[in-house]
């Protein structure tokens, strides 16, 4: 399978952290929480985390402070099929693909729930063929990416399809809210929206060769209450503890380990790394448990500065830098980790 097609895509409204910390301090809200709930808040949206700016389907800021399930909900549904399909579009675009030559089109989810699903919203924008093959994926979390191009390629190789549209989208404005919590609140100060999408195709394209070598997951159910969304009073809630960087660098280590191993692939033969830029703290965690530089792991950081954590589409963001930012080709390294508790990697071949 090659990676022949990348497209990202993002709300017009763009935020400042600073602009987030001066809107929240207005909120009729703000003056419920804890002294210590404030602190955080200030903490995060104040200093250097990591992050710069995000991309909020939210006209203004005010509008994150006061939800109701409706809101959140009719968030989710006006912005995620018109992210996913600009996305596609910009996919589509970038590998010279008509659509009439999607095969199958596999979406992937976390931040709201639509029956029919996405596919069915976005196969209609993009007006793919009326026998194309759907698949919605959803509750996987910000690792969703890989599990979603894995099938990609069961389908590609198995001989279904020529050629595959993958997308991850994310509106995680539509899971935000205030209150004592911490995993909520650092939610709100972390999170951004966003879609990526790539087409997969059974043969090379246009644009630097991409090929994808082997794949695989760990899966660590003993670790999922770190790291899960919860429905409370109508709404998503984010569980996010203080000890998921560590457990994301922890299983990120090992999954490599592994997989280069069965690959008979020596560490050193990697040029480039492309991980999912989960938040500074697990940016910092990684470099420190793989022992890899800051340039290693520059293109992950840009994407958090400028997006913040997108959940699934944030891997995707990075390989779309990595590759338009010249990196160096070779073997390739990229992983997304994130509920579950689950770790994916992929090794890929770049030209």
């Amino acid at each position: 399978m090659f990676i022949i097609g990348l497209g990202t895509a993002a709300p017009a409204q763009r935020y400042t952290q600073l602009e987030g910390w001066e809107s929240v301090q207005l909120s009729p809200v703000f003056s419920t929480l804890s002294l210590r709930s404030r602190a955080i808040l200030k903490k995060v949206l104040a200093s250097n985390n990591g992050i710069a700016t995000r991309h909020l389907a939210l006209e203004k800021l005010e509008d994150a402070f006061a939800p109701t399930p409706d809101t959140l909900h009719a968030r989710f549904i006006q912005n995620a099929p018109l992210l996913a399909t600009r996305a596609a579009e910009r996919a589509l675009a970038d590998s010279q693909t008509r659509v009439d030559e999607i095969d199958a089109v596999i979406i992937s989810t976390c931040t709201g729930y639509l029956c029919p699903g996405l596919t069915s919203y976005v196969g209609e924008k993009l007006g793919l063929r009326q026998n194309v093959f759907t698949l919605d994926l959803v509750g996987q979390g910000c690792g969703a990416a890989l599990p979603n191009l894995r099938t990609a390629n069961a389908l590609i190789q198995s001989g279904q399809s020529a050629r595959v549209l993958s997308i991850c989208v994310e509106v995680c404005s539509a899971a935000f809210y205030l209150d004592n919590d911490i995993g909520v609140l650092i939610s709100a100060c972390l999170f951004g929206d966003g879609a990526a999408a790539a087409v997969l195709s059974n043969s090379p394209g246009n644009n630097r060769k991409v090929k994808w070598k082997s794949a695989s997951s760990l899966l660590k159910p003993e670790d999922r209450e770190t790291l899960r969304f919860e429905q409370k009073n109508g709404m998503l809630r984010n569980i996010l503890k203080p000890e998921v960087p560590h457990l994301a660098a922890t299983h990120a280590e090992k999954l490599l380990r592994d997989t280069l191993a069965d690959a008979g692939i020596a560490r050193s033969q990697i040029s480039g790394w492309i991980f999912h830029p989960g938040g500074r703290d697990v940016i910092l965690a990684l470099r420190k448990k793989l022992k890899l530089s800051a340039d290693d792991l520059r293109w992950s950081e840009g994407v958090l500065r400028e997006y913040g954590n997108m959940s699934s589409p944030s891997v995707l963001f990075v390989l779309q830098a990595a590759l338009a930012g010249g990196a160096p080709g070779g073997a390739w390294w990229m992983s997304s980790f994130g509920a579950g508790f689950s770790c994916h990697g992929a090794l890929l071949e770049v030209e």
